[in-house]
């Protein structure tokens, strides 16, 4: 199952969000709710032999599945045989079976089959099964000695009682318990099930929306405050055992060191930290000092913290930014009161993450509407949420999909003259050189700049097809052609920024079934086995012939992308997708697309702290920045794929070892930690200074 692979975030637990399979009467619909607004719905039934058939359906930003699933269950609530059909978030093909019998456990999909003997008690997970199963699965596994139960792969499955409430709803009183599901993926799955021996699924919630029986509309915010205390509980438990503190004076001795604001090699150099900041940066044994812990810099690179500026962030995805060494990103879209006790967490180091710069979502109100941010139903709301980002500190305006195009202008001049920039996708019926003549300081995703050379006036990009169409034309784009000059040239001219994301969209476009997914497969050995297993299932499921043309489309794109660079145009590193190990892939796709590596390193480091206002705190090293850095055990500036071989991340006043991070998480460490030597007698002192 890829629930959090696919969906982080609300979509992610919108697929666990409704199983509800038991012996007992229960509800035939569950409702799924979006802002407190219908987006889809769950229907089950039972046939005489007790096969349960369920049909799932919602929508979000245009996107949602449509899947019809049915299996049976056998004792313990193991389910025994399987059978699921449909489309997937981007239309991709779901088509998979499994079955436990004659002491064999047999299965095939669009991705793998496989034929062996079945375990005792052993249950099994699809690649993207319904919520419905989620459910059943939990059961199963509760049912287990010691509520555990084997997976195929070595997977060991978990179940864990969390939190216990009641509630109120419009029809009664209803008794639940939050229940975890461990190591299914590197996050643990959570549902809310009813207090008593039926286990009957009760709810599912995230941020922004909610799926619960009719009745219970209400019960959304006790639920979401009950299940992210659970959450943060764990989240805090990770980050007190991994964190190592950095008191005092910390020596990274005769290291070589990157310049991004040159985009050079420095060093090697002693550098100093004091207080969460870097101190002084000095040729080596150049300065008598009694530091409190020393890192061997020798053999290694020391590298600016990196930024990932496109990045939706959940709790749990502060651990995979930072074993990955992005230590500051930009959220561009949020629900927002969610994201500012986020950042807060990160910030004050109750929780371990990046810090958080966030853009302001505004979104026009339609049926394709994005969940988030503040959906304006006409432009005087949307002028009136540029006013309240503002008040609140925000330096950016995100537009999405559903802006009218007609609002594009007066937004952007509100924007500009309250101080603050603009980006995001290109509305709907506006192609992209419109959008920057109209006050665009920023193009967000590859795909909507190549629209910008074949999209209709009447074609409806809130739908598939600002995936679909760009698959099947951006091949004609040729980036020395004169349509291509023209508008690349008004990019230059008018200094917008470019953020490709061109690693969320490499499988979209290049991956056939069965193949491994190209953005991961560089760490596909290290990932939990049944994550492994998902990245040979294609997201779109294209055929022969239509994946030909999207392979062709792809590489266009990463041939636009080094035009621009090539041009003058600035772009950021974003990914909007797996924290961390993406960004990697991202920065790798730059080095592919032709721009050089010391360069591509600078558009992470140095290029991103400017455009997020913070180039006097962040983005290099230098006395006086912010204790923000990356030891390398290589040299990235000549292969970029260096970047896996992280050995330690510092973050002010602590580091973190990506090593124990990953093990945290279940992910296979990629290089072993580097050791902090503790002085014996610590002392942040001057040598010869009196006590």
């Amino acid at each position: 199952m890829r629930v959090l692979l696919l969906f982080r975030g609300a979509a992610a637990a919108l697929w666990l969000a409704c199983g509800l399979v038991q012996a007992q009467p229960a509800a035939a619909e569950f409702l799924v709710l979006m802002q407190g607004q219908k987006a889809g719905a769950r229907n089950m039934s039972r046939d005489e032999s007790g096969r349960v058939t369920v049909a799932f359906s919602w929508r979000d930003n245009g996107r949602g599945p449509d899947i019809t699933e049915s299996f049976s269950v056998g004792e313990q609530q193991r389910p025994l045989a399987y059978q699921v059909r449909g489309k997937s978030l981007f239309g991709g093909t779901v088509n998979e079976d499994f079955s436990f019998a004659d002491g064999r456990l047999r299965w095939q999909s669009p991705a793998d089959r496989g034929d062996e003997p079945s375990l005792e008690g052993g249950v099994f997970v699809p690649l993207e099964s319904s919520p419905a199963y989620a459910a059943q699965l939990l059961r199963a596994v509760l049912a287990q000695p010691g509520a555990m139960a084997k997976a195929p792969g070595g997977a060991v499955l978990r179940a864990e009682r969390l939190a216990a409430l009641q509630v109120q709803g419009r029809t009664g009183r209803a008794a639940v318990v939050l229940y975890a599901l461990v190591g299914a993926e590197i996050e643990p799955w959570t549902l809310w099930l009813r207090d008593d021996d039926s286990r009957e699924f009760f709810a599912s919630v995230e941020r922004g929306w909610l799926v619960v029986p009719p009745g219970f509309e209400n019960v959304g915010p006790a639920l979401l405050e009950r299940q992210q205390q659970a959450q943060t509980e764990r989240l805090r438990a990770i980050r007190e055992r991994t964190a190592l503190p950095l008191p005092g004076l910390t020596l990274i001795r005769r290291v070589r060191w990157f310049d991004a604001r040159a985009a050079l090699m420095r060093g090697p150099s002693d550098v100093y930290l004091f207080d969460g900041r870097i101190s002084a940066v000095t040729p080596p044994d150049a300065v008598r000092a009694n530091p409190d812990q020393r890192i061997d810099g020798q053999g290694r690179t020391l590298l600016p913290g990196l930024w990932d500026m496109h990045v939706h962030v959940g709790p749990a995805d502060g651990l995979m930014h930072l074993a990955a060494g992005v230590t500051a990103v930009r959220d561009m879209g949020a629900q927002n009161q969610e994201l500012w006790k986020l950042k807060a967490r990160f910030d004050s180091g109750e929780l371990a993450g990046p810090h958080i710069v966030a853009a302001g979502l505004i979104e026009g109100r339609s049926r394709y509407s994005l969940s988030g941010g503040i959906v304006a139903e006409n432009l005087d709301a949307a002028l009136a949420a540029v006013d309240s980002y503002s008040a609140r500190g925000y330096r950016q305006i995100k537009l999405y999909n559903s802006v009218r195009p007609e609002w594009v202008r007066p937004i952007a001049a509100r924007a500009h003259a309250k101080g603050l920039t603009v980006a995001g996708h290109v509305p709907a019926f506006m192609r992209a050189e419109q959008a920057v003549r109209a006050g665009y300081d920023e193009l967000t995703h590859i795909n909507q700049l190549m629209l910008n050379f074949f999209v209709k006036p009447d074609q409806d990009t809130r739908t598939l097809l600002r995936f679909t169409l760009v698959g099947d034309s951006a091949r004609f784009v040729d980036a020395r052609g004169e349509a291509a000059k023209r508008f690349i040239a008004l990019l230059r001219e008018r200094g917008t920024v470019v953020d490709p994301t061109l690693a969320t969209f490499e499988a979209m476009f290049s991956q056939r079934d069965g193949e491994p997914n190209p953005a991961l497969a560089a760490v596909a050995e290290h990932l939990p086995v049944l994550w492994r297993r998902s990245l040979y299932r294609s997201e779109m499921s294209p055929s022969p012939d239509d994946l030909t043309r999207y392979r062709a489309s792809y590489a266009s794109m990463l041939r636009f992308t080094g035009a621009l660079h090539r041009a003058g145009v600035p772009l950021l590193a974003g990914t909007d997708g797996t924290p961390g190990f993406l960004l990697q892939r991202e920065l790798a796709l730059y080095v592919q697309a032709g721009i050089p590596a010391p360069e591509v390193l600078r558009i992470a480091t140095w290029n991103a702290a400017r455009a997020a206002g913070e180039g006097d705190r962040r983005g290099s090293v230098q006395r006086g920045q912010r204790a923000e850095l990356v030891l390398v055990d290589g040299d990235p500036t000549r292969d970029i794929a260096d970047l896996r071989k992280l050995s330690l991340v510092i973050q002010g006043r602590h580091a973190y070892a990506p090593a124990q991070l990953y093990e945290a998480l279940g992910i296979g460490p990629f290089t072993p930690a580097a050791t902090i030597e503790r002085a014996a007698a610590s002392s942040s002192r001057p040598e010869g200074a009196s006590p």
